[in-house]
């Protein structure tokens, strides 16, 4: 079983890895701007080839443009972790527990190529 990490897109309220992080110390959450992620205002076709080398789930807000990023990715025969994208009427608590519910439960290959939208628990 291959254990799912997070990416937190640079839009991403950094509150959500300090949440997660506080209560399971063990998930593996990383930042965009962070030693050894992407640089802030990396493009998001190229924060995508970073997750599918890392092998991150990455997390965004971004629903306008991502779809289409990731069919580019897909179309140049590459691959992706997955996607999730955020909802913005989720509290910061149940997304949070979606994560780590997700995180806790699921397979990486699960989410494979895929967008999903939170929460994932419903």
């Amino acid at each position: 079983m291959s254990q799912i990490k997070y990416l937190l897109d640079e839009h991403v309220n950094p509150a959500l890895r300090t949440g997660l992080k506080a209560r399971w110390p063990l998930i593996e959450v990383w930042c965009i701007g962070d030693p050894g992620a992407p640089v802030r205002s990396t493009p998001d076709p190229d924060i995508l080839i970073w997750c599918e080398q890392h092998q991150f789930i990455l997390v965004t807000n971004n629903r306008a443009s991502m779809p289409v990023h990731l069919t580019d990715h897909l179309s140049e025969g590459r691959h992706m972790p997955g996607i999730f994208i955020l909802n913005k009427r989720l509290s910061m608590n149940d997304t949070i527990l979606d994560l780590a519910m997700t995180w806790g439960a699921s397979d990486l290959e699960e989410y494979r190529d895929f967008i999903s939208h939170l929460p994932l628990s419903l």
